[in-house]
């Protein structure tokens, strides 16, 4: 009886451990190498994607999220894909967007078929979502193995500038069309008082430096000073920074932000933004089930500037950050909108968009911050298609065996993409701001149905 009671304890325990979590905040595919931008009042992030299952990088495809709250994020695909570059066969690696006179430009790495090496390349788009295209119809700069992981960054004098490498860190002016380079490429001199060690060929064999610079840049500046963060110390890899007081250097290491701790992935990379008056740090970790070195996922902490402008350590949690707004449920609010999820997925279709897929007895999807307002919902609305036998979506709040509010049958529609819209009246009042649970049932171990937007009514 004291095992049950313990076994039932720890269970408990961790179902709980998994609905507090916030991070990694997307579930449905494994993301990396965070990219975070903010336009028109709502921050983007671009990721990377290990494929599932994977034994080594493989990268197929950059992917787009957003949100307005901090906490429930939406899905917008794969914008971008290594068939947009005509030039390249392999590894779509870590990259970044940026905006410019109302374009969009995004500068990704790729393996080159020109000079069967890493290149940098560059996509324009007239949207945070695009559809984007590649710029220039051949990469912006290749030829080498280190040309991998661009940052972007556009100083208040309207100068651009581009930074990129492994285990070099290489910069260079970008022209105001963003699409061609101002001048030469150059190298970074690392030392010892920059960047924690010398340049790779100037490493002493079994010297133990301060620190060593690896891959991953992320240039940005705040308050007069530049900041230079990057994946640092070789593998496993924490994140260091550098700051200086011009864009070119010199530099001066300043010490660790994300230090070395059970993060579930041999490589982090990171991007830092500020956003509706917070800083956000945004990381990778492999802590997906089923995750790892080569299935990471993105994360984000909150954290302050030190006073005189140097970061505090920055530990990773699942708690993840606090939201920044509410969330108005009385609109047409896509599926692929939410702030933790089990079991499913998403599918993109050149009609319908983005869609939930993949759905099976007792996964679910969770809204966090959800504002019913004084007087609350009268009915509820579901667009679902199913090819076969259907199921149960149970609209709960606060938890997955939370007060229920209504349930929609979703029978059959005669395909996975045949959608039609299903309804229910609300069966419990509800008012005030609570998480909101989509918790699915049906016939176990088999696809029940797809789900394109949902929507509750006065």
């Amino acid at each position: 009886m004291d095992i049950m009671k313990c076994l039932s304890t720890t269970v408990m325990c961790m179902a709980s451990s998994l609905l507090l979590a916030q991070n990694p905040i997307v579930q449905t595919w494994f993301t990396t190498d965070p990219a975070p931008m903010v336009h028109n009042d709502t921050l983007y992030v671009y990721t990377g994607h290990d494929e599932d299952k994977a034994d080594f990088f493989w990268m197929q495809e950059w992917r787009a999220y957003s949100t307005t709250d901090m906490v429930n994020w939406t899905d917008h695909g794969s914008p971008l894909a290594i068939e947009s570059f005509s030039w390249a066969d392999d590894r779509a690696w870590a990259a970044q967007c940026i905006e410019r006179n109302g374009k969009f430009y995004w500068y990704v790495c790729l393996h080159s078929k020109i000079s069967n090496a890493m290149a940098i390349g560059v996509a324009v788009g007239d949207s945070p979502t695009g559809p984007f295209k590649d710029a220039i119809g051949k990469p912006l700069y290749d030829g080498s193995w280190d040309y991998i992981d661009p940052t972007v960054f556009i100083d208040d004098d309207g100068r651009a500038y581009l930074y990129w490498g492994n285990p070099n860190v290489y910069f260079a002016e970008l022209n105001e069309d963003m699409v061609s380079l101002k001048g030469e490429v150059k190298k970074l001199e690392q030392t010892v008082e920059s960047f924690g060690a010398p340049n790779p060929e100037k490493r002493v064999k079994g010297q133990k430096y301060k620190d060593v610079y690896t891959e991953g840049p992320w240039f940005y500046k705040r308050n007069g000073k530049y900041y230079l963060l990057y994946a640092a110390g070789g593998v496993p890899e924490h994140i260091a920074y550098s700051m200086s007081d011009n864009p070119g250097g010199p530099w001066k290491y300043i010490g660790e932000i994300m230090p070395l701790q059970d993060t579930g992935s041999f490589t982090n990379h990171c991007g830092v933004i500020d956003y509706k008056g917070n800083s956000y740090f945004f990381y990778h970790t492999g802590k997906l089930p089923g995750g790892g070195g080569f299935g990471r996922s993105v994360a984000v902490e909150e954290f302050k500037y030190n006073p005189d402008g140097t970061f505090p350590v920055i530990n990773a949690t699942t708690e993840g950050v606090r939201p920044v707004a509410t969330f108005n449920p009385y609109r047409r609010v896509e599926a692929e909108t939410m702030a933790f999820s089990e079991g499913i997925k998403s599918e993109p279709n050149a009609k319908t968009g983005i869609y939930i897929s993949e759905i099976h007895n007792g996964d679910y999807i969770k809204v966090r911050e959800v504002d019913f307002g004084a007087d609350g919902p009268d009915s509820f609305s579901i667009a679902a298609a199913s090819a076969l036998r259907g199921g149960t979506v149970e609209v709960r709040t606060d938890s997955i065996s939370g007060n229920i509010l209504c349930e929609v049958a979703i029978p059959t529609t005669g395909g996975w993409e045949e959608w039609k819209t299903f309804g229910s009246e609300i069966k419990s009042a509800v008012n005030g701001v609570h998480d909101v649970y989509f918790v699915f049932r049906g016939r176990k171990g088999c696809k029940l149905f797809n789900l394109d937007w949902w929507k509750f009514s006065k």
